[in-house]
């Protein structure tokens, strides 16, 4: 039996596609943190980039802003949508496949015809070693922090834990206070969403998990359910943590092709473990896309009607 766990475990790797960058990216324009202000309505949609984002819980990485064109309007209470990957939300170059979601050029134009609401988009980058250290929950607890987690974990990231909980920590009291302390945004839970894909759609679902009172909708793109070992024993942990329906909304999608050929099956049970929650169709989405594979120009064709579902 271990030695089929080992096995499995050699996949972890392997079996979803590492985002993390490869490249370096430099900006056109970076922004200071200490001196940033905003004093007029911006004439265009724009991305600000601060550089080094300290942190006391993860390693330092880059933090980008897009702010719609007219922000801030006078007394509007802006929605914040925070995506994982950073590196490839926003641009192609910065992006180690050369691919991107292009989120900035979606929001304006969702914005434009006021599909959404007023939102502002903030992201940090994923870090090049540790991204699935980072984006698998650590659910259940006593599992993940077992010893022969730690030793599998450790032979093939080459550390021997999860840092879900830190990263979380590290969105929820240092990024979003500084978000909320620099930008006019709202700090109720409906108008926080938290969005992310594959590895990334599982650490929104957990982040909306264990900050229900922070974030009230996730938006989970091809989540990698058939994570070796650890993923089975968090979907079947989920009956216990799922939020309640009354005060969430949640986006689930998957294709058909390469990675998210495998999903359906995982997506199905976990569906019906939401449905036996209480989330209905106002509140639940769980689509499938045929022919849609596993990669950033999927997600960019489908992400509209995810955020004019979660930004509404």
């Amino acid at each position: 039996m271990k030695a089929f766990k080992y096995l499995l475990f050699i996949f972890i790797i392997i079996s979803c596609k590492d985002q993390s960058p490869t490249n370096v990216f430099t900006p056109i324009a970076t922004t200071n943190i200490s001196s940033f202000e905003i004093q007029n309505p911006i004439e265009n949609d724009t991305i600000l980039y601060f550089n080094n984002f300290k942190s006391s819980y993860v390693d330092q990485r880059q933090l980008e802003i897009w702010l719609p064109q007219g922000y801030p309007l006078t007394g509007v209470d802006y929605k914040l949508l925070y995506m994982h990957d950073g590196q490839n939300v926003f641009n192609k170059s910065s992006s180690n496949y050369g691919k991107a979601w292009e989120i900035d050029e979606k929001m304006d134009s969702l914005s434009v015809i006021n599909a959404i609401k007023p939102t502002i988009v903030v992201t940090t980058w994923s870090h090049s070693k540790k991204r699935m250290n980072e984006y698998m929950p650590q659910q259940p607890k006593e599992l993940t922090q077992s010893k022969f987690a730690k030793s599998e974990l450790k032979k093939n990231t080459g550390y021997d834990q999860l840092y879900s909980d830190e990263y979380l920590k590290f969105v929820t009291t240092e990024v979003l206070p500084f978000v909320r302390n620099k930008f006019q945004v709202s700090e109720e839970p409906k108008d926080n969403i938290i969005m992310g894909s594959s590895m990334g759609g599982l650490i929104s679902l957990y982040a909306m998990m264990e900050y229900p009172n922070i974030f009230g909708n996730a938006g989970c793109l091809s989540t990698h359910w058939p994570v070796p070992y650890l993923g089975e024993a968090f979907i079947e942990s989920l009956p216990e943590t799922i939020p309640p329906a009354k005060n969430h909304r949640i986006y689930f999608d998957y294709g058909t092709e390469t990675l998210d050929k495998d999903y359906e099956p995982y997506q199905l049970r976990v569906d019906s473990m939401f449905i036996e929650k209480g989330y209905t169709s106002v509140n639940y989405r769980s689509i499938k896309f045929e022919g849609h594979e596993h990669d950033e120009n999927y997600w960019r064709q489908r992400v509209a009607p995810a955020l004019v579902y979660l930004l509404n």
